[in-house]
């Protein structure tokens, strides 16, 4: 099933020249690379990948450093940022930034663990020592220049993310997201994940 993202990234690699180029020009790159995994502007259509609509630019640059480095693990990301400039980074960052959020509300049929989903972002768990997320990323998820935006995420990228940093597979951030995540059940990460997913600003 991994198949494909390995072909993908290897023709990428293979024909493409952009890297090479030292520009802050990145259009031909973010249209013809970028966009087929998270959308012409960041609104990522997919669920295996992360929406960058609105995300918070400090972030995606250091995200986007962390890959080139290799602080933080991607089959597909290493390789796409290994031979990026800072400018491209910086560029790239500036421009996903600046999009407007997806302005859809995701409707949920289940009520019930979005409402625990709800409770646990904005007051936490006092009885396993979970703080509110919202203590970090905002009321409205919105996150700031260090902590992503949450908002409209998908949900399926927002529980695989707080999964990796349970087993530390993911260990390029804060370590208060390890001890958080270790003692968040399994249903309290879905239901979170639901619960951000369906955020967007009125």
């Amino acid at each position: 099933m991994r198949l494909m993202p390995f072909l993908f990234t290897a023709f990428t690699l293979a024909t493409s020249p952009l890297w090479a180029e030292d520009t802050t020009d990145i259009t031909e790159l973010r249209n013809d690379v970028c966009s087929h995994c998270h959308g012409a502007e960041g609104e990522a259509s997919s669920r295996m990948y992360p929406r960058l609509a609105a995300q918070n630019r400090d972030y995606i640059e250091k995200q986007l450093r962390n890959f080139r480095d290799g602080t933080r693990e991607s089959d597909i990301m290493n390789g796409m940022a290994e031979n990026l400039s800072d400018a491209q980074i910086t560029a790239l960052a500036q421009y996903y930034a600046a999009q407007p959020p997806l302005k859809h509300r995701v409707r949920s049929s289940k009520q019930a663990l979005e409402a625990v989903g709800y409770y646990i972002y904005h007051e936490g768990n006092e009885y396993t020592k979970i703080p509110p997320c919202a203590d970090c990323h905002g009321e409205f998820a919105a996150g700031d220049a260090s902590l992503p935006r949450l908002a409209g995420q998908h949900r399926h990228y927002v529980v695989e993310q707080l999964m990796a940093f349970e087993d530390r597979s993911r260990t390029n951030d804060s370590a208060i997201m390890h001890s958080v995540a270790k003692n968040l059940t399994e249903l309290e990460i879905n239901a979170v994940a639901l619960y951000v997913s369906g955020l967007v600003e009125e």
